[in-house]
């Protein structure tokens, strides 16, 4: 009884601490952080990837293992960890065949930053809006490709309305100066959102009836007015009048 308990015993160690296969060391230690990572068990598996990636720096599966570490960081919900962690991953093998992989992976790891509301830092959303593109751009095939599109025009909205909301507000406080110098920044940085534009280019024009500048009223005038769209331009006008006090 007391050999059958040992055995028992013996045999249930063996199978804890069983390793899976591999030719060398590096690709044990390799499989055996994919299998902590499918058990989500992301601490030790970093703990093996660090140990692969110390110990043989010039194996086949080192630099396998420094893209793994980026996706744990990701699946931890660290994104600003993996954003570094893939961009370095990047300068590092520029020739990558997995390269629309890791680019993609840099895209949605600032796209995860982004903030809820459009009044809060959205640096993230241009970070996110540069590597979707670059994405499209380079890698027109890849299977990562999808939803980038609908992700780049969410992240345009959401820095569109800021940038009106702040023009707005500097009109609202009655800092007319600010106002317009921010709508006409508007203006020459976002030239596919018409609404915003011709939204910009009256308050331009009613910023300086404000400031009391008619001469800036009758240039800013003359310059939209073939350029903002017909429903917004009789408004355009009335403003321009009340500037010259017609």
């Amino acid at each position: 009884m007391r050999w059958l308990i040992v055995t028992l015993c013996l045999a249930l160690v063996s199978c804890s601490t069983s390793r899976p296969e591999g030719k060398t060391e590096a690709e044990v230690l390799y499989k055996e952080a994919k299998d902590l990572i499918k058990d989500s068990r992301f601490i030790l598996a970093t703990e093996k990837l660090n140990t692969l990636r110390s110990q043989y720096p010039y194996s086949f599966f080192a630099t396998h293992a420094e893209l793994l570490q980026a996706d744990v960081l990701f699946k931890q919900e660290n994104y600003v960890e993996s954003a570094a962690a893939y961009i370095l991953f990047k300068d590092f093998h520029p020739k990558h065949k997995d390269l629309a992989y890791v680019i993609f992976r840099i895209a949605e790891s600032f796209y995860k930053q982004i903030p809820d509301t459009f009044d809060r830092d959205l640096s993230s959303a241009f970070e996110s809006m540069k590597y979707y593109r670059e994405l499209l751009n380079f890698h027109s095939n890849s299977k990562f490709n999808q939803g980038a599109v609908d992700k780049i025009k969410l992240c345009e909205k959401m820095i569109v309305d800021k940038e009106q909301y702040i023009g707005d507000f500097y009109y609202r406080t009655e800092a007319y100066d600010a106002a317009r110098y921010r709508y006409l920044s508007i203006i020459d940085r976002f030239k596919n959102a018409p609404e915003l534009k011709s939204h910009s280019m009256i308050r331009i024009v009613m910023s300086s009836e404000k400031l009391g500048e008619k001469e800036d009223c009758s240039k800013y005038f003359n310059l939209y007015k073939s350029q903002i769209n017909p429903k917004s331009l009789k408004l355009l006008t009335n403003v321009h009048n009340k500037c010259l006090g017609k």
